[in-house]
C-alpha cells in the first residue's frame, strides 16, 4: 500500500513538473552569434528580456548603380555595420502551434541604423560610392532550422544620408548562415 502512495506522488510530482516546463515563457536567447555566407559578415544578438534583442552585424554589401550618362551600370562593395532594436512579437503563438521559436526564430519590428563605409572597388567613371548612414524602420522574420541552419530576412523604408543628399530609400536584407556557439 505504502508503494502505491509513494508512485503515485511521484506521478503528481513529474506531471506536474512537465506542465510547468510546458507553461514556461518562451523567450529570445541571451546571447547569440551568427556568421553570414551570403554576403560575407558576422552578427551578434543580445537578448536584453524575453521578447527583445540587440542585433550587431558586421558584413559585406552590395551595391549597383546606373548611369543615364555613360548608359552603363557598376557593381559595388562596401563595409557595413548593422544595428537594430528588434522586437520579436509572435513567440507565444508559433510555440502554441508547435513551431519552432529556438534561436529567436520569429517574426520581428526592428528600428535600424546602418553604416556603410566607402567602396573597396572602384569604377573612374562613376567615381566612387562615399560613405552613407541610412535608418529604417523594418519588419522581419528569422528562422533558425535543425543542423542551425538560419535564414533572416527583414525589409522597409529608411532615409540615407550622405555628404550629397537625404533621400528616402527601401531596405532589405537576406541572411543565409549558421549559428555557431551553444
Amino acid at each position: 500500500m505504502k508503494k502505491n502512495y509513494l508512485f503515485l506522488l511521484f506521478a503528481v510530482i513529474f506531471i506536474n513538473a512537465v506542465q510547468a516546463q510546458n507553461d514556461a515563457p518562451v523567450s529570445v536567447v541571451k546571447n547569440q552569434f551568427k556568421i553570414n555566407m551570403l554576403f560575407p559578415g558576422f552578427v551578434y544578438e543580445h537578448g536584453f528580456d524575453a521578447k527583445n534583442t540587440l542585433y550587431s552585424e558586421v558584413t559585406l554589401g552590395v551595391g549597383y548603380r546606373y548611369s543615364s550618362y555613360y548608359d552603363e551600370s557598376s557593381w559595388y562593395v562596401f563595409p557595413t555595420i548593422n544595428e537594430q532594436f528588434r522586437h520579436y512579437y509572435n513567440l507565444e503563438k508559433r510555440a502554441g502551434k508547435g513551431k519552432r521559436t529556438a534561436r529567436n526564430s520569429g517574426n520581428f519590428v526592428a528600428a535600424s541604423a546602418y553604416y556603410n563605409f566607402k567602396s573597396l572597388n572602384t569604377n573612374e567613371k562613376y567615381g566612387n560610392y562615399d560613405p552613407s548612414f541610412t535608418v529604417a524602420a523594418l519588419w522581419g522574420f528569422q528562422r533558425t532550422y535543425k543542423g542551425r541552419f538560419n535564414l533572416e530576412i527583414h525589409l522597409g523604408p529608411g532615409v540615407n544620408f550622405d555628404k550629397y543628399d537625404t533621400e528616402f530609400v527601401p531596405v532589405s536584407n537576406i541572411t543565409l548562415g549558421w549559428v555557431i556557439g551553444k
